[in-house]
């Protein structure tokens, strides 16, 4: 069903074409004289817009049509007038074959001779086979006719290859810086857990074994609990230095894992079918690991919810909600590094939280 409504759809798009083309061949007669005119080549803009929406095209990749200085737009549609006028012609052929085929149903249905023919089983056949060869060349010709405009509009109204390359180039590099200072902001947040924290407990927990060294065997049970609480937090830093066992439980269990270490209730919807690779893997932990951390310490959630799945063409999907205060910001420390390693492996990462809340936080992790 999905599949005969979208055929419709191109054959309306592509009749529709035909007809702005021959509007848009009038345009250019008309202007000729004038191209270099800043009002014409708006009109033309103008003009090429339309048929990027026609044709179900993100107008956001096409910079002929933010820009235009160039007269790319006018010539865009100098060439598609060519395509729109083949796409008539071939939607011309499609209602012919259509009429004839409904006539002669009609006229062999009432017994009457189609063309000076009677029905007859070798000529019904003939006519079926021969008909439906024609009805998928004609289906074929308008699909290439379809496919051909948006390569066209693609080609002619896209970014330039050089530029497109540039901006890449650049995207890289600032993906490279970002990595470099996400690194460091990491090393900086383990180095002061160490310190304020790990270190601290464990000066304690000499001093308290020398003072039962010189007669307090009183203060061993307190030196065993704080060698326990070493324990505990030393297990904590070196899971979010790397999650053991995210290597050998694979991602499902390491945010189950998580679930459980949290201080707030958290709801874990692992659906991955296959494990993705490692770097994908551990980007969504770190995603799940700081949203819970942030939610639980600086939002005041009482539930969060972590969904883990498959998106379209091999991505995964993360999504963190939480029901806290909100006001969470792209920009803050922990998930500004976020989303400079989802940009790492060229994902995508927003975050949505009003003052109020809730706050949802999505990464999109290409696996390609």
């Amino acid at each position: 069903m999905r599949a005969a409504v979208e055929g419709l759809r191109v054959v309306g798009a592509v009749a529709l074409g035909a007809v702005t083309a021959l509007g848009e061949l009038v345009f250019l007669l008309l202007t000729l004289p004038f191209l270099g005119n800043p009002n014409v080549a708006e009109a033309a803009r103008r003009l090429a817009r339309i048929e990027a929406r026609r044709l179900r095209l993100d107008l956001a990749e096409l910079d002929a049509l933010r820009e235009g200085r160039d007269g790319r737009a006018a010539r865009y549609l100098a060439a598609r007038v060519q395509a729109g006028v083949l796409g008539g012609l071939v939607i011309m052929l499609l209602v012919f074959g259509a009429r004839v085929a409904v006539l002669l149903a009609i006229s062999w249905g009432r017994g009457e001779p189609f063309d000076g023919m009677l029905p007859s089983p070798p000529l019904v056949a003939y006519m079926l086979v021969g008909g439906f060869v024609l009805l998928f060349l004609d289906l074929s010709g308008v699909a290439g006719v379809h496919a051909l405009e948006r390569r066209l509009a693609m080609r002619m109204l896209g970014p330039d290859p050089t530029r497109a390359l540039e901006r890449r180039i650049a995207e890289l590099a600032e993906s490279r810086a970002g990595i470099v200072a996400a690194v460091d902001s990491e090393r900086r947040r383990i180095e002061r857990d160490l310190h304020d924290g790990l270190q601290q407990r464990l000066v304690a927990l000499s001093m308290l074994i020398g003072r039962s060294r010189r007669g307090r065997p009183e203060l061993l049970e307190q030196a065993h609990q704080e060698a326990q609480r070493a324990l505990a937090e030393l297990r904590e830093v070196a899971w979010r230095v790397y999650p053991s066992g995210l290597d050998s439980l694979g991602l499902g269990e390491a945010l189950a894992g998580v679930a459980e270490r949290s201080s707030v209730p958290v709801k874990v919807d692992c659906r991955l079918e296959r494990r993705p690779p490692m770097a994908v893997e551990t980007a969504a932990y770190f995603v799940v690991c700081e949203a819970v951390t942030n939610a639980a310490k600086h939002a005041g959630a009482t539930h969060i919810t972590v969904e883990v799945g498959p998106e379209g063409d091999g991505a995964v999907l993360v999504r963190v909600r939480d029901d806290g205060a909100g006001g969470a910001r792209a920009d803050g420390g922990g998930l500004s590094g976020l989303a400079r390693r989802v940009a790492a492996l060229d994902g995508s990462f927003e975050v949505s939280s009003p003052v109020g809340g809730p706050t949802t936080i999505t990464a999109m992790l290409p696996c390609g």
